[in-house]
């Protein structure tokens, strides 16, 4: 806003204040002068009139010109010169998309270093993380130009300081005593000690310069210097934690260069994507109660079974403390996670919390071994697929974005995918996708189980209906909608020393050919071409003769498109684009779409009087006729198929059509709603004729359904036509039922139309983000157009008179960057509706700027899509689902919390470590693990010191022999029965019913033989020589208990609800029957109330929700032949059970099972 404009406004709001100040003194004036006067007359007599006549002068003083004129002068300069004053200022709706008007996109910077080779495995040649890995990336780049087009950023060291933000000094001091090391036999077993890791002398230094080169990277960005940028970088950084080197990473680096820019002001709010196929555990620790650093993870998981093999790494774990709901983790329970899959979790989780949480900076930890062939991630991510997922992100944090080259180990598919990142950093259009096929039911169990965890903490996630979990669903359908929540965990061991060479995956010679011929196919069918021009505009002052001769106040105004294009003049945006004069459509082309008898009418309307005009307007829908229509709508169309053969002809990437009358209401014989040619349902008609284009997306954001524009397509599949409008049930105009979410097309279209009806005013920013992606984004992805037309009208836009919505100007650039991701950038903007001029005319030209790259504003964080704009939503998704089956996501979430918060000690220290045993039980990380093992830990760190010694040269060998044996056989001191008694005492202190819950059996406890069987194990407890009771048995396994070898849970002997047990019945118990509910097998339980069988806590919970239900507390375990109460959440062992365990014995054995109890 330039001064004069604000001295202007101010200057106004001074003289309404200084005018009003003298209304309330005249006002003051006249009310003292009468109450005066009364008073007066009743104490005076009739003598003192003339005094009375003379007093009351007084009261009729009135302020003179000079002091009012004073007044004003003294309040303006009050308001100019800062001074406190009682003016209420009002924001400026538009002020976001003037301030961005000034803000251009900047270079994109690059950092590497080719000495980052140097680091090697010295004892592994085939190891995957190798300096190929770099080479590779860097030669891609420089095949396809990208890297000369980039800044160039110093890489540097980082200091000691900046790596002891988020690490000891002892892992400082342990690497840097390798630097520059060769013996090799040390290096290695130094390695030894922490998983998947190889040292080489150039290790510390080069560790040190990728955390610097990274800083240097993200603070280049935050100071504004760049846009955005990449770190080709190694080694990585992601598992690297505070006390422990781990994955082939030593240092963290996207953490610590995120904690600087934190410690430094430079930003407030962090969002990290980390889409390594490994979840980056150290990073979460390190943010894990941070609000300021939301850390996101999509990684490989398998329920645990997959490396780093951690509880901590599923989806419920969201964070702690202040930083509670900032964790997100998607679990990936299966190999062959696709395009679609990765999209999905974008769309439904990333993005929407991404928009409310609004961070000032996107780091993104970039692992590429999710990409197509990666041995080690088993994954089908395309590498331009992660183009797509980085453009969905660039729009967010004023295009703040930095990426950070972590994994990928198949050296195609990772430089492949690393150099689409680049370019699309560089603002290069995103190539398109081979049709996607459809998520798979593990994402969306992954997916939904995230949205439930998050709930609590998001807004965003309204789009799934909820149910009560101790309700009864009314019918097969209902049941089929709903979904439960579960965590399952597959615990592994951890060794004591780590393998250092094969241990890795090793793909055999047949499955590397595979790869590479996909990989070669991929490479040459992704079209990487981009136009000359980003932005083709077109505009013609001939449209402006079309006007109402009777209405000069009529909202559909030739000023309308004159504004747009002196806006656009004014910022020089026609500079930065190329600009087209305006043609005529030819009568062929209108025939595209409209009858011959139509356009002849509208024709000869150039030789009517105005009564002529009057009458044949009278006859169409809300629209007038002026003798220079037919001139005006020919050029509208005419101009808009100039951008179209622009654009296809590989000119510009994307148009922008500055064009009146619009067209989206005519239909195929008449005109409607101000409209008299549809302009955009020609352009789809000319593009698929004479362009050969095969599939059209027409996304219509006008407020008014486009009636026209979808009467024409409703039988037509290559043109998806979606549409978001007010409809106010059926009463805003054009006053169509035809525009409800129930109208999909017909015959051949059939679900190729796709209405999203609001049925309030009012509409804004989070129901437009909500609707695009709930809705159109996944649609359009799964229609893969190869053409974008927008029917873009501005009426839904803050301050329209006809609207009554509230969108800003600047949401509608994020909704163009959205759909330019698509149809490789070919989208192209096509003026309809919008009425207030200042709110068209700053839209259109965000819109502009969003297709020539600029940083787009940010929004509001925290908004709220209103109830109605949700249910609309939810109403689409239930009639669209048949007809776009990837929209799989509406399903009912338990309203119920049935989540316990998982127990975190990330930051537990040595102090606080009051009982180690119990505290380990709750330790989810390997680092947690260390820290807890207090002994044990330091024993390893004596160890480790006397290796670095080794290292050192110093001459220790013999001691460091002696070491190690010692260290070792600590392990197995043998203890005195004293000794052995008391610890078994603490253990049944420790773990008597200490949060020990149905759901998992007790076999993992009682087992102590390391390779056994669960049902090996069953039978050693119950078929021991001898009845022995629970004392005996302790008595005899003491050394295993003490060691740590073998866990005990010492069931409770009474129990309140014993009474609640029922006989046997006569059949007995068949512990190979089903779950009733689900018909699983796995692990089942039986009521010992009702003897119905259901399924454990970790299967689908319906033993829980039994017991819930009908209170029926005691259930005894096919597993183990445990028993639990649910009530007293302790295991429970009587006598009184014996004949339940022993029915269920006999028949999982075929044998009586022995009598344990005492006789008293």
């Amino acid at each position: 806003m330039s001064n004069s404009m604000i001295c202007k406004d101010l200057f106004t709001a001074v003289k309404q204040l200084a005018d009003s100040e003298i209304e309330l003194i005249k006002t003051i004036e006249n009310s003292k002068k009468t109450n005066n006067i009364k008073n007066i007359k009743n104490t005076m007599s009739t003598t003192d009139k003339k005094s009375v006549k003379k007093s009351t002068k007084v009261f009729n003083v009135r302020p003179s010109a000079a002091l009012i004129a004073a007044k004003r002068e003294a309040a303006q300069q009050r308001v100019l010169q800062g001074k406190k004053s009682n003016n209420v200022f009002i924001r400026d709706i538009y002020q976001k998309a003037i301030d961005a008007y000034n803000i251009k996109r900047m270079e994109t910077g690059i950092v590497f270093d080719h000495s980052m080779a140097e680091h090697k495995c010295l004892w592994d040649s085939n190891y995957p993380e190798c300096p190929a890995r770099l080479i590779r990336v860097l030669q891609r780049c420089e095949e396809l130009g990208l890297i000369s087009r980039c800044k160039l950023i110093t890489p540097r060291l980082a200091s000691e300081n900046e790596i002891l933000m988020k690490h000891s000094q002892e892992q400082i001091d342990i690497l840097k005593s390798t630097d520059g090391c060769t013996d090799t036999n040390n290096l290695e077993l130094l390695s030894s000690k922490y998983d998947a890791i190889y040292i080489h002398p150039s290790t510390y230094r080069l560790s040190l310069l990728a955390v610097g080169s990274t800083i240097n990277l993200v603070e280049s960005i935050c100071k504004g210097e760049i846009q955005n940028g990449m770190a080709i970088i190694r080694p990585p950084g992601h598992h690297a934690m505070k006390s422990e080197y781990c994955g082939y990473c030593f240092f963290n680096n996207v953490a610590i260069a995120a904690e600087k820019v934190l410690c430094n002001n430079l930003v407030s709010k962090i969002l990290i994507v980390d889409w390594d196929v490994h979840h980056g555990q150290a990073t979460q620790q390190m943010f894990y109660d941070n609000p300021q650093v939301i850390y996101f993870s999509i990684h490989r998981y398998e329920n645990g079974e997959f490396w780093p093999n951690l509880r901590e790494s599923n989806f419920h774990f969201v964070g702690d403390e202040l930083g509670e709901g900032y964790n997100f983790n998607v679990p990936l329970n299966k190999i062959g996670m696709t395009n679609a899959d990765y999209l999905a979790i974008f769309q439904q989780v990333l993005l929407p919390m991404a928009y409310e949480f609004q961070p000032d900076l996107i780091i993104v930890s970039a692992g590429y071994d999710a990409a197509l062939g990666c041995p080690e991630g088993e994954m089908l991510v395309t590498p331009a697929c992660y183009a797509h997922l980085l453009s969905s992100l660039l729009c967010l944090a004023s295009g703040k974005v930095a990426v950070i080259l972590e994994g990928g180990y198949c050296l195609k598919s990772l430089s492949e995918s690393a150099a689409l990142t680049l370019r699309t950093l560089l603002n290069d259009p995103c190539p398109m996708l081979e049709t996607l096929t459809l998520p798979s039911i593990s994402i969306r169990d992954t997916i939904l189980n995230t949205i439930y965890t998050h709930k609590p903490y998001w807004k965003c996630y309204q789009y799934q209906d909820t149910y009560s979990i101790n309700s009864t669903p009314n019918n097969k359908e209902e049941n089929t909608n709903q979904y439960l929540p579960v965590v399952i965990f597959k615990e592994t061991v951890r060794p004591k020393v780590y393998e250092t060479q094969n241990c890795y995956p090793v793909q055999t010679q047949e499955i590397i050919e595979i790869i590479e011929k996909q990989l070669n196919t991929l490479i040459q069918f992704t079209n990487l071409s981009k136009a000359p021009n980003k932005v083709c505009i077109v505009y013609d002052d001939r449209m402006l003769k079309h006007c109402n001769i009777s209405d000069d106040n009529h909202p559909e105004k030739p000023h309308r498109i004159n504004i747009i294009y002196k806006k656009f003049q004014e910022y020089n945006l026609l500079d930065r684009s190329y600009v087209q004069q305006g043609r005529s459509a030819t009568k062929e082309e209108l025939l595209l779409v409209h009858t011959k008898e139509y356009i002849d009418k509208i024709k000869n309307t150039k030789n009517l009087k105005s009564k002529e005009l009057k009458k044949q307007a009278e006859t169409y829908n809300s629209v007038y006729l002026h003798p220079e229509t037919w001139s005006s709508a020919c050029i509208s169309t005419g101009s808009l198929l100039q951008v179209i053969d622009n654009v296809l002809n590989g000119e510009s990437q994307s148009g922008i059509a500055i064009i009146r009358p619009p067209g989206h209401h005519a239909t195929e014989d008449a005109a409607c709603g101000f409209c008299i040619f549809n302009n955009v349902a020609i352009a789809a008609k000319y593009a698929i004729e004479f362009h050969h284009v095969k599939r059209v997306l027409i996304v219509d954001w006008d407020v008014h359904y486009g009636n026209g524009t979808q009467s024409i397509f409703e039988e037509d599949s290559k043109v998806l036509y979606i549409s978001v409008h007010r409809y106010d049930n059926g009463s805003f105009f054009p006053n169509s039922k035809r525009a409800n979410y129930s109208y999909v097309g017909s015959e051949s279209g059939e679900g190729f139309t796709v209405n999203i009806p609001w049925n309030k005013k009012g509409m804004g920013d989070a129901e437009y983000i909500a609707a695009f992606q709930q809705i159109i984004m996944p649609i359009a992805y799964q229609f893969n157009p190869e053409l974008i037309l927008v029917s873009a009208g501005f009426d839904a836009c803050i301050g329209d008179p006809l609207g009554g919505c509230f969108v800003t100007p600047e949401l509608y650039g994020h909704l163009t960057h959205w759909l330019s991701s698509l149809a490789n950038g070919r989208v192209i903007l096509s003026l309809e509706g919008g009425y207030n001029t200042n709110s068209v005319a700053h839209a259109m030209a965000i819109c502009t700027k969003s297709l020539l790259g600029d940083p787009l504003p940010m929004l509001e964080s925290g908004q709220i899509p209103c109830a109605s704009a949700v249910h609309t939503i939810h109403n689409v998704l239930k009639t669209q689902k048949q007809y776009w089956p990837n929209l799989i996501f509406n399903l009912s979430l338990p309203k119920e919390k049935i989540l316990s918060k998982p127990k975190v000690s990330y930051k537990k220290t040595n102090e606080q470590i009051i009982n180690n045993e119990e505290l380990l039980k709750y330790s989810e990380s390997k680092i947690a693990l260390e820290e807890i093992e207090t002994e044990k830990m330091q024993n390893k760190k004596i160890a480790t010191w006397k290796f670095i010694n080794k290292i050192k040269n110093v001459d220790l060998n013999d001691k460091l022999d002696e070491a190690i044996d010692s260290y070792y056989e600590s392990e197995n001191t043998q203890l005195n029965d004293n000794t052995f008694y008391n610890e078994v005492s603490k253990y049944t202190k420790t773990y008597m019913n200490q949060d020990q819950k149905e759901g998992h059996s007790n076999e993992n406890f009682t087992s102590f033989a390391a390779g056994s069987s669960g049902k090996q194990n069953e039978r050693i407890i119950t078929q021991t020589s001898g009845n022995k009771n629970l004392y005996d048995y302790f008595s005899e396994n003491l050394q295993a208990l003490v060691a740590g070898d073998m866990f005990a849970v010492i069931p409770l002997r009474e129990c309140p609800h014993l009474d609640s047990i029922r006989d046997v019945p006569a059949l007995g118990i068949d512990v190979h029957l089903p779950c009733v509910e689900c018909g699983s097998t796995a692990e089942n339980w039986i009521c010992l109330q009702c003897y119905i069988i259901h399924c454990a806590r970790n299967i689908n919970q319906h033993g829980v929700l039994h017991a819930e239900k009908m209170e029926h507390p005691l259930a005894l375990s096919f597993s183990d032949l445990s028993v639990w109460c649910y009530k007293c959440e302790a295991y429970i062992d009587n006598p009184r059970l014996f004949a339940a365990r022993n029915a269920a014995h006999q028949s999982k054995f075929n044998e009586e099972l022995p009598w344990t109890y005492n006789d008293d």
